[in-house]
C-alpha cells in the first residue's frame, strides 16, 4: 500500500514516523515473543508440576506467568496507543494537502464525485492506522518462529503448522481476489449517492416546489440499493473466509490435540507437548487469520492510497513565486483562449483588450457566450488554455493565490457566504481583521445602513450559503467582500440580478468609488443599469470579442436595428439580457 513508484506526499508523511514504526516493530517482537508464554507454562505444568507435585513450583510459574501477562497487555496497549499518534500525525500532515486539493481540484478539473472524497480517503486511512490492521501486519513475520518452535516439539507437529499456513494464505489470497472489486464499487457507489444526495439537500426548494423529491428519491434509492449490494458482496465475502478461517484454525488446533495424543502413546512427545503444540500451532496461524478479519479494511485503505497519490500527482503543491509589487496600472488581456477545467471545449477564443487605472468595462452578450468564463479566466480562477491575463505586465500565475487575492475583488453570479460572521465573510476571514478596513467596505458598497438593522450588526452569525439573508442581502455582502482592501481590479458577474432599485443605485455609486480611487472595474452586465458607472464596452457572441471600445459608441452600434433581411451584426442588449 506504501509503494507509489516514487516519493509522494503521503510517503513522506509516513517516513516523518519511520521511528514509530520502528518502536511498533520492536513492541511486536516483544508481543511475539511473550505469546510463548502459554505455550511453556502449559509444558512445564503438565511435565514438571504434574509430575512431581510441587506446589511451590506451580506458585513460581503461575506468578512469572502473570508477570509476563501483564507486560504483555501493557506492550499491546502502547502499541495501539502509538499506532493511534501514527494515524493522527498522517492526518496532521496530509490534511492541508487533502484540503488544497479539494478546493482546487474543481478549479483544475482534477476532482470526480462528490468533492469529498479526498477526505473520507484520508479519514479511511487513519482508521485503518489506528486499528488492528497494522498490528496483524507486524505480527505476521513471525509465523516462522512460531512453526520452528512447532518442529522442535516434533517434526510432525511443524508439518502440521506449515500445512494450516499454506492453507490460510491460500485464504488470504483468494479474499483479496474476491473483495478487490466489490471494494472498488463500493468506493464508486459511494461517491455517486453522497453526490446525488449533496446536490438534492442545496436544491431542497426547486425539489419541494416542483414536485421532484419523489422521482429523485427513487433515482437516489437505486444508486444506494447498488452501494448497499457492492458493499454487502465484499462483506459476504471477507465474513466467508473468515469464518473459513477460524474454523479451519479451530479444527486445526484440535487435529493437532489429537497428532499429540498420538505421539504420546506411542512415546514419541511428552505429554505437555499435547498441550503447548496445540496453543502455539493456534498462535502460529492467528495472524494470518487477524490478517483476513481486517482485509476489508487493509483493501479500502490501499484504495484511499492510490487514490489519494494520484489525486497529488495531478494537483502538485503550488510553487511560491518570487513577491511582486502590487498592481496599480493595467490589466491585459493577450489573445487568451479558455475552456472548463477538464473539458474539451472552447467557451472563449482569442480575447484581447487592455484596461488601464480608473477604467471601468462592461462585458455584454447574448447567454452562453462565454461572459462569465471570460470573468473567472480574469481573475484566475480559470487557467487559459493560450494566451495570457497580465497585471501591470505579469501575468497572473506568477503570483501565488494568496498573494494575488488581496489585489483582486470577485462577486460571482451566486453568492456563497460562509458559517461566520457578517463582519468575517466582508474581512474574507482574515485574521485579526481591521474592522476599520471592513466598515469601509461595506460603505463603498452601500450596505452600512443595511448591516446595522441586522440583529447583532456585523456580527449577526449567517449559516452555510449564508441562510438568513435574502439574495439582495447576500449579494451586497458579497459585493463589499469583493471591495475589501479596496482592490486594483475588480471584476463583478452579474452584480444586480438580485437587487432593487435601492440596490443598484448603491451599486452604480461602488463602481464609481473604484474608479475614483484608481481601480479597475469588470462588470458582466445583463441589465443596462449596471453599466451606468462605466466608460467601456466589450460586446461577446460565440466566444469571441464582436466590438470593444467607448461605451456609447459601442452601445450606438449594438443597438441599431437589423438591416432588412439579414441577421444583425452583433446581439443586442435584450438578446444579452
Amino acid at each position: 500500500m506504501m509503494k507509489t513508484g516514487r516519493p509522494s506526499t503521503l510517503g513522506a508523511a509516513l517516513e516523518r514516523c519511520r521511528m514509530a514504526f520502528v518502536g511498533v516493530a520492536c513492541m511486536s517482537a516483544l508481543v511475539n515473543v511473550l505469546y510463548l508464554t502459554g505455550s511453556f507454562f502449559m509444558l512445564e505444568v503438565y511435565d514438571r508440576v504434574i509430575p512431581s507435585r510441587s506446589v511451590p513450583t506451580l506458585v513460581g510459574l503461575c506468578v512469572l506467568a502473570v508477570m509476563l501477562y501483564g507486560i504483555q497487555g501493557l506492550l499491546e496497549a502502547i502499541r495501539a496507543r502509538v499506532l493511534v499518534r501514527i494515524g493522527m500525525a498522517l492526518d496532521e500532515s496530509v490534511s492541508g494537502r487533502v484540503f488544497d486539493a479539494t478546493v482546487r481540484g474543481p478549479l483544475k478539473g482534477g476532482l470526480g464525485g462528490d468533492g469529498g472524497t479526498p477526505l473520507r480517503d484520508l479519514d479511511q486511512l487513519r482508521a485503518f492506522l489506528s486499528g488492528g490492521g497494522p498490528s496483524a501486519l507486524f505480527d505476521l513475520p513471525w509465523m516462522p518462529v512460531y512453526l520452528a518452535i512447532c518442529f522442535l516439539f516434533h517434526p510432525l507437529i511443524g508439518v502440521a503448522a506449515i500445512g494450516g499456513m499454506l492453507v490460510l494464505v491460500a485464504v488470504t489470497f483468494l479474499n483479496d481476489r474476491a473483495t478487490r472489486r466489490p471494494t472498488t464499487l463500493t468506493a464508486v457507489h459511494a461517491q455517486q449517492r453522497s453526490a446525488l444526495a449533496e446536490v438534492s439537500r442545496r436544491n431542497a426548494e426547486a425539489l419541494a416546489a416542483l414536485g421532484m423529491q419523489g422521482r429523485l428519491g427513487l433515482r437516489w434509492a437505486l444508486v444506494n440499493h447498488d452501494y448497499a449490494l457492492a458493499q454487502q458482496r465484499a462483506s459476504d465475502a471477507v465474513g466467508g473466509f473468515g469464518a473459513l478461517s477460524k474454523v479451519f484454525r479451530t479444527a486445526l488446533q484440535s487435529g493437532v490435540l489429537a497428532l499429540g495424543a498420538w505421539l504420546v502413546i506411542h512415546n514419541e512427545a511428552t505429554g505437555g507437548i499435547i498441550i503447548a503444540s496445540s496453543i502455539l500451532v493456534s498462535r502460529a496461524l492467528a495472524p494470518a487469520e487477524l490478517a483476513i478479519a481486517h482485509w476489508k479494511s487493509f483493501a479500502a485503505a490501499r484504495q484511499s492510497w492510490h487514490r489519494l497519490s494520484e489525486l497529488f500527482a495531478r494537483l502538485p503543491e503550488a510553487p511560491q513565486p518570487h513577491p511582486l509589487p502590487a498592481p496599480v496600472r493595467t490589466l491585459t488581456v493577450e489573445a487568451i483562449t479558455v475552456g472548463p477545467p477538464g473539458a474539451r471545449r472552447i467557451v472563449v477564443q482569442d480575447a484581447s483588450f487592455g484596461l488601464t487605472a480608473g477604467q471601468g468595462l462592461g462585458v455584454i452578450g447574448p447567454s452562453a457566450s462565454g461572459k462569465s468564463s471570460l470573468a473567472r479566466a480574469l481573475v484566475g480562477i480559470w487557467t487559459p488554455l493560450r494566451g495570457q491575463v497580465r497585471l501591470d505586465g505579469a501575468a497572473l500565475d506568477q503570483w501565488s493565490s494568496e498573494a494575488l487575492g488581496p489585489h483582486l475583488g470577485f462577486l460571482p453570479q451566486e453568492v456563497e457566504l460562509f458559517p461566520g460572521t457578517v463582519a468575517e465573510n466582508i474581512a474574507r476571514f482574515e485574521d485579526g481583521a481591521d474592522p476599520g478596513r471592513v466598515i469601509a467596505a461595506a460603505t463603498a458598497a452601500r450596505v452600512h445602513e443595511m448591516i446595522l438593522r441586522l440583529p447583532e450588526g456585523y456580527d449577526t452569525r449567517i449559516g452555510e450559503n449564508g441562510s438568513g439573508l435574502s439574495a439582495g442581502q447576500r449579494q451586497r455582502v458579497g459585493l463589499a467582500r469583493a471591495l475589501y482592501g479596496d482592490p486594483f481590479l475588480v471584476v463583478l458577474d452579474e452584480p444586480n440580478s438580485n437587487l432593487d432599485a435601492e440596490g443598484e443605485a448603491a451599486l452604480t455609486e461602488a463602481i464609481a468609488g473604484v474608479r475614483r480611487r484608481g481601480g479597475i472595474c469588470v462588470v458582466i452586465a445583463h441589465r443596462p443599469s449596471a453599466l451606468a458607472a462605466l466608460d467601456l464596452v466589450l460586446v461577446l457572441a460565440d466566444g469571441r470579442v464582436q466590438s470593444f471600445g467607448p461605451k456609447d459608441e459601442v452601445l450606438k452600434h449594438v443597438l441599431r436595428g437589423p438591416v432588412p433581411g439579414q441577421p444583425p451584426a452583433v446581439p443586442t442588449l435584450r438578446e444579452s439580457a
